[in-house]
Order: structure tokens, then sequence, then C-alpha cells
């Protein structure tokens, strides 16, 4: 008999204290993992997607929410090189990586 805990995967949990993306604005994070979900806020979102990106910020584990269009673009593409140092910007009205 197969035991559930074989072939299942494990769930992707994110976790660590919630913080606004304005709070890690140029700063040097080391996102850990990111997981992506259905918006609320469709109408303002060209996507219609929320991103949970899991960060470390001084040594401690963080959650970040956005519905930056081009910050879930650029998780969908690097999404398989997790883990990665990166920084957060604002340029004008949007948010990137770089």
């Amino acid at each position: 008999m197969k035991r559930f805990a074989d072939f299942a995967e494990p769930p992707n949990i994110l976790d660590g204290d919630k913080i606004r993306i304005d709070d890690v604005l140029n700063k040097e994070l080391i996102i850990t993992g990111c997981r992506f979900t259905s918006t609320k806020y469709g109408e303002k979102s060209k996507s219609g997607k929320c991103l949970t990106i899991q960060v470390m910020l001084d040594g401690q584990k963080h959650v970040v929410f956005t519905g930056s269009d081009v910050i879930i673009d650029q998780m969908t593409k690097y999404e398989n090189e997790i883990p990665f140092a990166a920084k957060i910007k604002k340029i004008n009205r949007y948010y990137t990586l770089t």
C-alpha cells in the first residue's frame, strides 16, 4: 500500500513577517520563494495575479505582497533561479527587480 508521504509534494508555504514593499525598496534582498495567486483587485492588474515573495532581509524572513505586473512577469520568467539576491526599485509608477 502506498503512503501519502511517498508521493505527495510539500505545500508551497511561505512564512515570515509581512512587510510592505515600500519598506524594502532599494535594499539588498535574498528572494527565497514565491507564490502566485489570483487577485481580488483584478481591474487594477493586467495579469489578474497577486505575487507573494518570501525574502531574507537582515537575517529575518519576511513576505511581501505585490500586484506589480512587472515583478510578476520577472518572477514568472526567473522563478527557477530562486534563491537569488535582488533589489526592488520604484521607477516612476511601477516596481521592478534589479
